[in-house]
């Protein structure tokens, strides 16, 4: 017989699956090598419930259909499965369904695949790779600490198909290769994370990984699935976390691929007014439907538990949200109760945090959501969606539609750049300048700094300053950290030839030492969530354009007095109020020689006077370089 019967689920099983509460799909459904009986083989399982047949085709039966025929439960699951002989590691297949829609037939990838093929080839490979031997115990132990929201959090994002490339052989590096340049570069530079654009299987490569097929597959452009565990291991090894871009928002039509998988409407939403995706010519899935909720919710909790990330950051979530995204009157039907939020998204969202942090509690989950929806970063017994942090996109345009301008009408805008403190902790941010910032025209982050080489620069170093400075956890593209002059192209590797100039050296440093400032001083992230961390000195200078402000921690000996002076004039004798008296020292100042400023504005060690300024009994003159920052604290 080709095909035994034999199953991997229990009645249990399958009553969570239709209930939408089994979170562990990926040990049941897919292909799972085992011996059964003497025989060694691999056991298949897919669901398929509007299916008339279904067949295992590959390369070990000719994908010849019929040959290798599943089973249908009795249970009414609509689960398909069998035990097939002398099918092992590396046999590459694909599921023939024939569908009691039209007699449709179709040839699909496994959803649950661990391993696909490298596009433009579209089959599921047999793979088992459940005995890596992981080296990152002692970054499991204590990662708590470095994921909890009052540690540093500064992330370096990055797309691995074009950070850099292998010179001689022209190709860009494999996921082994990253584990050693990657690993090494970014703990150079003193970011505590990094998150990954997509790694899970795409066919598309001008999508940047954001329209998926292969949700349980790291992509095989760069390696196999160990190779890929082992890229997470070495960042580990070095107290580096991994945060994976996650995208359950909505997938593509490919006819591999789980749109109209077994003939019907199964992972996609049959109302087109809910189930398609104007902007990306997408399909939606129905959050609604129980196995598909288990489905997806199974999928992030997949990456956490066999590839040991430290975090999934969600995208697109503002379009799984309304009814109405992207949407013209007419082309979305109001919820249940004439609103135009999606309740069942959100529930589902609700759910899918839960159960990231029931069973990962030392992990987090991000947002990438740019409305004003209340409580994404809450817990969802107050009501809130249950994400650890939320991107601040209100933060990131003002602030680049500021620093875009000329220095000379910046004072007109000073409420562009303080606009974010009356909102700043009504979510726990993340402060992102990510890849969507220096793409389709928009030019790279230096690109729009206004001014000669010098201005651009020092704008450039003074934006960053001012994020880092800033309450929230910090994210940052490949390649802004040197100041990438040209926008990101996902084909070509990034401009680190660049390095040889010293601007370009200069910001690079800047940025490494901004990593070890947030790293090493309390009061800019012990407090980087709460209004108790940040205090204004001063915010209406807008003739100067210069913002003054307090970052506070637990300890008050370790308060910082930041300043900035957004033009290229600097502020010598510049007085500011002080919240106490006491010696102060600077630490940190954006105009330095090694970051390539003129190294002539500096402050020496200078005490608080009792002179009332600003509404405070303590003050003291210093010196802001021009576009630039200094910050002081107090000395013991």
């Amino acid at each position: 017989m080709n095909v035994i019967q034999h199953s991997l689920f229990t009645d249990f099983d399958i009553n969570l699956f239709k209930a939408g509460k089994h979170y562990r799909l990926y040990e049941k459904f897919g292909a799972h090598m085992m011996t059964l009986d003497g025989m060694e083989g691999t056991y298949f399982a897919v669901w398929a419930p509007s299916a008339k047949a279904v067949s295992v085709i590959g390369d070990f039966n000719y994908w010849i259909e019929g040959d290798h025929p599943l089973n249908v439960r009795w249970d009414e699951s609509g689960i398909w499965e069998g035990f097939i002989p002398n099918v092992g590691k590396g046999n590459i297949y694909k599921y023939k369904i024939q569908s009691h829609h039209g007699d449709i037939k179709t040839e699909k990838a496994d959803p649950y695949a661990r391993r696909a093929e490298h596009p433009p080839k579209t089959a599921s490979i047999v793979w088992d790779d459940d005995n890596y031997h992981w080296k990152d115990s002692k970054w499991m132990k204590k990662r708590k600490a470095h994921n909890a929201v009052d540690a540093p959090f500064s992330v370096y994002e990055v797309h691995l198909g074009s950070w850099k490339k292998h010179v001689e052989e022209d190709r860009f590096l494999s996921y082994t290769e990253l584990a050693d340049e990657l690993v090494t570069y970014v703990k150079e530079m003193n970011f505590t994370h990094v998150e990954l654009m997509p790694v899970m299987e795409y066919p598309f490569d001008p999508s940047w990984g954001y329209q998926l097929t292969g949700y349980f597959a790291p992509t095989s452009r760069f390696g196999y699935p160990e190779e890929f565990k082992y890229l997470v291991d070495k960042l580990h090894q070095s107290n580096i976390g991994i945060i994976l871009d996650w995208v359950p928002s909505h997938f593509p039509e490919d006819a591999h691929g789980l749109g109209f998988f077994d003939g019907s409407h199964l992972y996609e939403h049959p109302d087109k007014r809910k189930g398609y995706h104007p902007d990306w010519k997408s399909l939606i899935f129905n959050y609604g439907r129980n196995e598909v909720k288990s489905f997806l919710i199974s999928n992030a909790l997949f990456w956490l538990d066999k590839y040991h990330a430290d975090g999934l950051r969600v995208d697109a979530v503002a379009s799984m949200l309304f009814l109405d995204y992207s949407r013209e009157d007419g082309e979305w039907e109001p919820n249940q109760f004439g609103g135009r939020e999606n309740l069942e998204a959100i529930a589902f969202m609700k759910e899918m945090n839960e159960a990231v942090y029931s069973n990962f509690p030392d992990v987090q989950t991000i947002a990438e959501e740019s409305t004003a929806f209340p409580m994404v970063s809450k817990p969802t017994y107050l009501g809130g969606l249950g994400f650890g942090m939320k991107w601040m996109m209100g933060w990131m345009h003002d602030t680049l539609q500021y620093f875009s301008k000329e220095p000379i009408y910046r004072k007109h805008h000073q409420n562009d750049i303080t606009f974010s403190m009356t909102y700043a902790f009504t979510e726990n941010f993340m402060l992102p300048l990510s890849h969507d910032e220096v793409v389709y025209g928009k030019q790279s982050i230096l690109g729009r700094m206004p001014g000669d080489e010098w201005q651009r620069f020092a704008n450039l170093r003074l934006l960053y300053c001012y994020m880092f400075t800033h309450p929230g956890t910090k994210l940052l593209f490949q390649g802004a950290e040197f100041g990438q002059s040209e926008e990101w192209n996902f084909q070509q590797s990034l401009d680190w030839h660049l390095l040889q100039y010293n601007v370009h050296k200069g910001a690079q440093t800047l940025v490494k030492d901004l990593n070890r400032l947030y790293r090493k001083e309390p009061a800019l992230y012990q407090k980087q969530f709460s209004a108790e961390g940040f205090e204004w000195i001063d915010y209406n200078d807008a003739e100067n354009s210069v913002l003054a402000y307090i970052r506070k921690g637990l300890d008050a000996e370790n308060d910082l007095i930041i300043a900035c002076n957004m033009t290229p004039i600097p502020r010598e004798a510049y007085k500011i109020g002080l919240p106490r008296e006491g010696k102060l020292k600077e630490i940190f100042n954006s105009d330095l020689k090694k970051y390539a400023g003129t190294g002539k504005f500096k402050n020496k060690v200078f005490s608080a006077e009792t002179k009332e300024w600003q509404f405070r009994k303590h003050s003291a003159e210093i010196t802001i370089p021009p576009l630039g920052m200094v910050v002081f604290k107090y000395s013991k």
